[in-house]
Parts: structure tokens; C-alpha cells; sequence
């Protein structure tokens, strides 16, 4: 455990930093599978819905920083490409 002042608060902000995080890309990652359901089951109406509320997940969690800007570039641009696969069959 450190002993120093600032040393203790930056332990503290770390953590509540990590649990924040975790709390993001956890929900980012359910709103992903809530996605690949509705397009597995063919629901493409609901399926274009979840698309638009996990990109805005997405994009809240690189605007913080949670993520990298192209890691949510790339998760944004691999569920448009599931949409629109599914879609054209």
C-alpha cells in the first residue's frame, strides 16, 4: 500500500476508473449480442434499432476513452457489415 498522499488518491481514482470502464464495455458488449439476436432470428426492423443504440454506446465509450477511436470504428463498421449480410439474404 503506498504511503504517500497523492500516491493513495490516484489508487482510489484509479479504481473507480476501472469499474467505470468495465461498467462500459460491459454494456457495449451486450448491446452488440442484443444486435446479432435480432439479426440471427431475422428481426431486422428491431436488428436496425440495437445497431443505432449500440453505436451510441460506442462512440459515448471513445469519446471518454474507454475505448481506442478506431477500436469503435472498427466494432461500428463489423456490425454494419452483419446488417447489411443478413439483410441482403
Amino acid at each position: 500500500m503506498a504511503n504517500i498522499k497523492s500516491a493513495i488518491k490516484r489508487i482510489k481514482i484509479t479504481k473507480i476508473r476501472t469499474e467505470r470502464n468495465k461498467m462500459v464495455k460491459s454494456a457495449i458488449k451486450t448491446a452488440i449480442k442484443k444486435f446479432e439476436a435480432a439479426v440471427e432470428k431475422g428481426n431486422f426492423d428491431e436488428a436496425k434499432v440495437l445497431l443505432s443504440r449500440a453505436s451510441h454506446l460506442i462512440d459515448k465509450a471513445a469519446a471518454k476513452g474507454v475505448i481506442h477511436k478506431n477500436n469503435a470504428a472498427r466494432k461500428k463498421s463489423r456490425l454494419a457489415v452483419i446488417l447489411n449480410k443478413a439483410a441482403a439474404n
